[in-house]
């Protein structure tokens, strides 16, 4: 097999601190990572925030942006990146959950309205972050593209666009079946969704980029550092604790998405799946010709298992999705599904057909934070709202989280912006049910979704 390939198909003894083993991102880092030093002793701050990924990055980022003088501090299990940060597709897009269909028929018009004018902002920002800041991610403003590839695809994307029509929304494109031919040199794409504002990057650059700056601004950051629980402070504020050490602070943040899931307080507020990636060799010149793709934009499918997919900056086709694995309680252990990556490589001769013979070098798997209502959160942990939490990013996160770390940084600070005041910050979230009952739940919605997508929207 390829050379590159067994260090991203390592098997369950491979060492949680072996963090180039879990995805292409990370491996192909410029640098090793030398981690920070953990959190040792009894230690205080004004902003206690547990985990090292976008939203906690972003969350100190931006605080210590807001007011200089605020103690935050980042305390992170492994190293900042390691989790769903250093591992997802590397989309910045402006999905809010998932269909604006969905959104509005469990929201509402309005709010679905404000949702979609959110991620719109948030994409805007984090382009902004990456590009004032001149964080080497990798990063090209090449738009997003919603495919459909069938005639059930196609009604669903039409949907869509009666109700962004109806919105009155800008600056998305629709792409008919023989414009998709001349950019894409396949005749799969039967209808498409193009939207130039969105990007895509390399996500385990922007973590490291992203750390960088928020220490740059004072923010202080322990790796190596896994939270063993936290607790409300008699006298007020909470307690942070850890093998090595303990974290007061007045304010608390739970910036941990999918691993929320190993935290009591938050377990039934959402459950984490996993999605599977494949990566191949880097494209000839010839390949890359025959198979058109000069927008470079990423690519998903509107199927309800979707597939999602976009090139590298050295021209490997990276190609996610198609199915997900179950976790069960804390089990965080899914990276690896050989049946959904050979799938995934199928995939990708379906749609390119001339690239029949290519090779796939990597292979790898992330958690996704799914919520009951497939609709992200900012909520609070108690009546006082110093301890919030962000989660349900349901696999569309690389803008979403970056701008929640905003949110979270006003409610902290105290101003009142428009983003503090949207529907989802301190909604209610439905709970999960028990393990038992939610393992066998989602076992026969999955099951569905994959007869459907055979039946209707292959």
């Amino acid at each position: 097999m390829q050379k590159e390939l067994p260090s991203n198909t390592a098997d369950k003894e491979t060492p949680m601190g072996d963090y180039a083993s879990k995805s292409w991102w990370l491996e192909s880092l410029p640098e090793p990572i030398v981690a920070n030093a953990p959190l040792a002793g009894a230690q205080r701050a004004d902003v206690a925030v547990i985990g090292g990924g976008y939203t906690g990055l972003s969350t100190a980022y931006h605080l210590k942006r807001l007011d200089p003088a605020i103690d935050v501090r980042v305390v992170e299990a492994d190293v900042c990146g390691f989790g769903a940060s250093g591992r997802n597709g590397g989309f910045s897009m402006t999905l809010f959950g998932l269909t604006k269909g969905i959104t509005r028929l469990r929201f509402d018009d309005q709010r679905a309205r404000a949702a979609h004018r959110y991620m719109e902002a948030a994409v805007d920002g984090l382009h902004e972050l990456i590009t004032e800041n001149r964080i080497d991610c990798d990063y090209e403003r090449s738009g997003y593209l919603l495919v459909g590839t069938s005639p059930a695809q196609v009604r669903r994307v039409e949907h869509d666009f009666r109700i962004i029509e109806k919105w009155g929304a800008k600056g998305i494109e629709r792409w008919e079946r023989q414009r998709l031919a001349e950019e894409f040199h396949t005749d799969y794409y039967r209808i498409g969704w193009f939207e130039p504002r969105c990007g895509i990057l390399q996500p385990a650059k922007l973590a490291r980029g992203m750390k960088a700056l928020a220490e740059k601004l004072g923010a202080q950051i322990y790796e190596n550092s896994p939270v063993t629980g936290f607790s409300k402070n008699a006298g007020g504020g909470y307690i942070v604790k850890t093998p090595a050490g303990e974290l007061r602070s007045e304010y608390l943040v739970l910036a941990t998405n999918a691993y929320s899931v190993l935290f009591p307080q938050l377990r039934a507020l959402q459950r984490p799946v996993f999605t599977h990636i494949v990566m191949s060799e880097p494209l000839s010149a010839s390949r890359m010709e025959s198979i058109g793709w000069h927008c470079r934009a990423g690519v998903e499918d509107a199927r309800d298992l979707i597939h999602y997919y976009r090139l590298t900056r050295d021209n490997r086709i990276v190609m996610g999705g198609g199915d997900v694995s179950l976790t069960y309680g804390a089990d965080l252990d899914r990276d690896l599904n050989e049946k959904t990556f050979a799938h995934l490589e199928r995939h990708v001769t379906e749609v390119f057909p001339q690239l029949r013979g290519i090779r796939f070098t990597h292979r790898w798997g992330g958690p996704v934070s799914v919520t009951l209502d497939m609709a992200p959160v900012i909520g609070f942990l108690g009546a006082d709202r110093k301890a919030i939490f962000s989660l349900g990013c349901i696999g569309h996160g690389v803008s979403l989280t970056h701008y929640n770390g905003l949110t979270i940084a006003e409610l902290i600070a105290g101003r009142r912006t428009w983003r503090t005041g949207m529907f989802f910050v301190g909604r209610k979230v439905l709970p999960w049910p028990s393990d038992p009952v939610t393992h066998g739940a989602v076992h026969v919605i999955r099951g569905f979704m994959k007869l459907e997508d055979r039946i209707y929207y292959k």
